[in-house]
């Protein structure tokens, strides 16, 4: 096969740990890891919400950056940054549903919260990104080569304005969980990731929703490197009957609080801890 036929690896592949452990070796890492955190801390020792260069995360150490961060100036990123779009957010695209001819394949979902700041107050006018993996575990992009089918009526990617009340809502499909290669047989527990934006590209926030009851939370490294379970806990739905829509979709409320104490769990900028 020429080269310029072949299909671009996977990124799973890329990332693939070496070492190859099995999932009982990434569990007990996990919790002797939790454990000796929480006795560090419980001595005073002042540690990060996420432990960076978490050993069960195997593939973190091929992908985070090795080079020391550098300053620039925040204007000029803003001027060279990416557009939102080249219109405004219609309010179609807060429905992942209806973005093509046919039915999606899987559970729908309507997904509901508020974005808060640190007070409890309503952050309104803000843009809510969302992008997922479709109903059997697989994201659109080409690079995803996941055996698991693609939905021709599923991009599964949206987006919102929060309202007056700090309110977003998103109709889609509930993810299905998928594999990739830290360890032998891993899988992602099934999640939606959210995007937040305050006035600016520099102000981006980037976070995961998952589902309540999901098995295969203690086995996932990526959820468990948030070393505290109440931190953990605050990246979890809750179910609601009273979002469900009859004859139509299941109903998660989710809220995202910026700053403070119950903070919801972003992934670390530059330079952060």
């Amino acid at each position: 096969m020429p080269i310029a036929d072949r299909a671009p690896a996977a990124p799973e592949s890329l990332l693939a740990a070496p070492d190859q452990a099995s999932q009982d070796v990434i569990t007990q890492e996990i919790r002797a890891l939790h454990a000796d955190c929480a006795r560090r801390e419980a001595a005073g020792e002042r540690l990060p919400a996420t432990v960076r260069d978490f050993p069960p995360y195997r593939s973190s150490l091929l992908r985070h950056p090795t080079k020391d961060p550098r300053l620039v100036d925040p204007e000029t990123i803003e001027l060279w940054s990416p557009a939102f779009g080249q219109r405004d957010v219609g309010a179609i695209e807060s429905d992942l549903t209806l973005q093509h001819a046919g039915e999606p394949l899987g559970e729908r979902i309507t997904v509901r919260g508020r974005l808060l700041d640190s007070w409890g107050r309503p952050i309104p006018n803000q843009l809510i990104e969302v992008w997922q993996a479709n109903a059997a575990g697989r994201y659109i992009h080409q690079r995803d080569q996941h055996p698991a089918p693609l939905d021709p009526h599923f991009t599964g990617a949206g987006r919102t304005i929060t309202n007056d009340d700090g309110e977003y809502l998103f109709t889609t499909i509930k993810p299905g969980p998928y594999p990739w290669k830290n360890h032998v047989n891993a899988w992602r527990p099934a999640h939606i990731h959210f995007s937040v934006f305050g006035r600016g590209f520099t102000q981006r926030i980037v976070t995961q929703m998952y589902f309540p009851g999901d098995p295969l939370f203690a086995l996932d490294p990526i959820y468990n490197t948030i070393r505290r379970q109440e931190d953990r806990d605050r990246l979890v739905s809750e179910y609601d009957h009273d979002l469900t829509v009859p004859e139509l979709s299941m109903g998660y409320r989710w809220d995202i609080v910026v700053g403070g104490p119950d903070a919801t769990w972003t992934e670390p900028g530059e330079g952060e801890l």
